[in-house]
């Protein structure tokens, strides 16, 4: 491998370690990246993972956070929760200039009506993220 190509495998795999970092006892799970081409120019990156959320929970906010790594220019990414096979939340947000990304959503609410909280998320989600990255290799 080039050292381009084992800086992009590093970048990916802090990103896996740090696509889910969620406060509290929110946790997630082992994840999975795929990276299929596009074209000559850019490919899609997909990292598949698992968020629980526990009954118990007390907090408002969930975050996903991804590092900085290389993204290709004037593409979003595109983050996707589901319970099962049922989509639940889906979520774009732009990177920094540095490849890195933020979304925050809230996990409970409050009821006006009731004036109770309510669990937005509660049990296990698989959450998927895209993100379009340069490519790296010459043959693609």
């Amino acid at each position: 491998m080039n050292a381009k190509t084992n800086l992009l495998l590093m970048a990916s795999i802090m990103t896996v370690f740090g696509a889910l970092m969620i406060p509290g006892s929110i946790s997630a799970e082992s994840s999975q990246v795929t990276v299929t081409p596009i074209n000559e120019e850019v490919s899609l990156e997909k990292t598949v993972t698992t968020m629980n959320v526990p009954e118990d929970n007390e907090l408002p906010w969930g975050t996903i956070r991804g590092g900085a790594s290389d993204v290709a220019e004037r593409y979003p990414i595109i983050i996707q929760f589901y319970k099962g096979e049922d989509p639940i939340h889906f979520a774009q947000v732009d990177a920094k200039g540095d490849g890195s990304y933020e979304y925050k959503f809230r996990v409970r609410n409050l009821d006006l009506n009731t004036n109770e909280f309510v669990n937005v998320f509660q049990g296990e989600y698989t959450v998927k993220i895209y993100k379009v990255i340069p490519n790296t290799n010459d043959l693609v």
